[in-house]
């Protein structure tokens, strides 16, 4: 392209690029830069523009639209406005490139009135601020909605008078905190703070005890509004899920884009609760971005700059990986994307097994789960904190089996077993011990959850004195064949279990309070 020895320049798209002199990286940068899908080769009018050199790039505009003369009548036609770039020059002709404005030039989206418009710093129709933009914006369909501190946000749409005050969720002095409004975060309060260094923080934070029933219900409601968009929705809890909308751009007559701008619009205007959205070609990456922009955030990761994105942040940032892989992570000199692009496949699967797999994919920003409407449940469990530490055998030992009875009874509500029971206790100090025991068949038996976690608790020994206590089963399964075979060394086992139904539907016909076992009233 340029110069007298083309005669014939020709039309390229950006991707499939072909040019002489070193341009094929400046027009490729400014293709993704511009978010053009195609460019053209002209010569322009006789007068047009004034002859330029080489390195002289700059905007012209064709003083009459039919002024702009095609190469090729077929491949370019005149539009309002041409974004032109002088590329080469030679000295008796000019080849430009220009990207015609009725081709799909950044498409925006307004947040608030839901316009879709090409971009711009406000919206065209409401003049909101509240303007999303990105050149895959109507492209791209795996998302990520996450409520905005949503137990906090629940308690304050239904308090008004806790609207401008900072407010923890949790239980006492002793607890933790289970999640805080932005009020409180700016003080530096988060989740899963030790309650007492909460309110060192924010000593002037409302207390306000967890409602679950209450945060279940606008679960409800907000999981109704995402079903009128797609099936495919895959919760991660009460207040974030995954959803596909792959394939719905027809039947909603929008593209996945509008349709999630619009539902976090109807949850703020129809539920007082607002959420933010993740958007992206997978998972992964859709979760990272919902965490981009909070509160109220829409932010978008597109194919074309996964990398560039990826590259300089921390490996922290990946959504799993627990304290334990993000140590063993740092021992080896990998703290960023960067440096886990740096090592091979099969070192890093050598280096940290199966995880290392997963790590070299994503790294490179590859997901390939699909969002599952019916992802298993994975684990049943129960914990406490005490409201002070405690080496009480007694008090121990009661809670530990009114947490199996909870198991237990959830278990049976799913009509689910667990084969592994899992001990979990916390000390003073909030160093964290965990046991686990693999029984020979599952079981969803408070008596045999209580046993086995007591027999577990008792391999532990005297570390205490303890702040938590926990115990749940996990390796679950359906609950047909659960709890038949018995146990050779406990031959009352099978007759306890029988007795435990029995006291089931008592408890169903009179209440949970009909019939309690001595060691419940500890």
């Amino acid at each position: 392209m340029g110069g007298e020895e083309h005669a014939t320049p020709i039309a390229f798209a950006p991707d499939k690029i072909a040019v002489l002199q070193g341009q094929a990286d400046f027009l490729g940068c400014l293709a993704q830069h511009a978010g053009l899908r195609a460019f053209f080769t002209v010569a322009p009018a006789p007068g047009q523009i004034k002859p330029t050199g080489p390195r002289d790039i700059r905007p012209v505009i064709a003083a009459k639209h039919d002024d702009a003369v095609p190469d090729e009548q077929d491949q370019f036609r005149p539009a309002k406005r041409l974004h032109v770039r002088t590329l080469l020059s030679a000295p008796r002709r000019v080849y430009l490139v220009i990207a015609c404005s009725d081709t799909q030039h950044m498409p925006a989206l307004c947040r608030d009135c839901l316009t879709e418009f090409d971009a711009g710093a406000r919206c065209p129709a409401c003049r909101s601020p509240r303007v999303v933009a990105h050149p895959e914006l109507c492209d791209l369909s795996i998302a990520h909605m996450d409520c905005d501190a949503f137990y906090a946000s629940v308690e304050k749409r239904d308090n008004p008078d806790l609207a401008d005050k900072p407010v923890i969720i949790g239980g006492g002095r002793r607890g933790v905190v289970s999640t805080a409004c932005y009020v409180a975060r700016i003080k530096g309060v988060r989740s899963a703070m030790p309650m007492f260094k909460a309110l060192q923080l924010c000593p002037d934070a409302v207390i306000v005890k967890p409602r679950m029933d209450a945060y279940v219900e606008a679960s409800r409601s907000i999981r109704k509004l995402m079903e009128e968009l797609t099936p495919s929705i895959e919760p991660l809890s009460l207040d974030e899920a995954f959803i596909d909308l792959t394939g719905t751009a027809r039947l909603h007559g929008h593209p996945p884009a509008v349709m999630l701008a619009r539902l976090v619009k109807r949850m703020r205007d129809e539920l007082n609760l607002s959420g933010s959205i993740g958007l992206s070609h997978n998972k992964f990456l859709a979760k990272i971005a919902s965490d981009l922009d909070k509160p109220r955030g829409f932010s978008v990761i597109g194919r074309a700059e996964t990398q560039t994105f990826l590259r300089p942040k921390s490996v922290r940032m990946i959504w799993g990986v627990g304290t334990a892989t993000q140590d063993a992570l740092d021992r080896s000199g990998i703290r960023t994307f960067d440096d886990l692009l740096r090592w091979d496949l099969d070192d890093l699967t050598h280096r940290f097994g199966s995880m290392g797999h997963r790590l070299w994919h994503l790294a490179r920003g590859q997901d390939q789960r699909r969002v599952s409407a019916h992802s298993p449940m994975k684990s049943i469990s129960n914990e406490t904190t005490f409201h002070e530490d405690t080496n009480d055998p007694d008090l121990l030992d009661g809670h530990l089996w009114r947490m199996c009875e909870k198991v237990s009874d959830r278990a049976k509500a799913k009509g689910l077993a667990g084969r592994v029971v899992t001990l979990k206790l916390k000390k003073s100090n909030f160093s964290l011990l965990t046991k686990r025991l693999s029984l020979t068949d599952p079981t969803q038996i408070a008596d045999r959850i209580y046993r086995t976690a007591r027999r577990l608790f008792d391999q532990v020994g005297d570390q205490g004195p303890y702040r938590l206590l926990g115990v749940g089963i996990s390796d679950l399964g359906t609950a047909e064949g659960a709890d038949v075979s018995g146990d050779l060394l406990d031959p009352n086992g099978i007759k306890r279990a029988q007795a435990e139904r029995a006291t089931d539907a008592i408890r169903e016909k009179f209440g949970p309070d009909a019939i309690l076992k001595g060691r419940a009233l500890r």
